[in-house]
């Protein structure tokens, strides 16, 4: 049974960084498209990243372009986000999500692709 779990959110001010992690068990995780998502007060879930199988290819949306890091540890079966340069509108519950037939790049930031979702991690980004 693949689960998923999210750590690492917390307070962070304007500017600052938080490193969230994406604990997989119960499969390989190298076999798997890994998404990160957030979702907003009053907000759709939307897609914050992804990352293919094997870790060659990634996307990011644009909003987080330059800001984020997408990275993993197949051995260690964990997925990392990086976040720098936080904003306010970035804050909200982080879910990391797999799946094994997901195209990375075109479709992986949609969450209609994904059958397993974790449970979340809030990052509230305030001063």
């Amino acid at each position: 049974q693949l689960q998923l779990v999210e750590s690492g959110g917390g307070l962070v001010q304007p500017g600052g960084s938080l490193r969230l992690s994406c604990a997989v068990s119960g499969v390989t995780l190298d076999a798997y498209v890994i998404g990160w998502f957030r979702q907003g007060p009053g907000k759709e879930r939307e897609g914050v990243s992804c990352n293919s199988s094997s870790g060659g290819v990634t996307k990011y949306a644009d909003s987080v372009k330059g800001r984020f890091t997408i990275s993993r540890d197949n051995a260690k079966n964990t997925v990392y986000l990086q976040m720098n340069s936080l904003k306010p509108e970035d804050a909200g519950v982080y879910y990391c999500a797999a799946d094994l037939d997901v195209q990375v790049p075109n479709w992986c930031l949609s969450p209609y692709e994904y059958d397993y979702w974790g449970q979340g991690t809030q990052v509230t980004v305030s001063s």
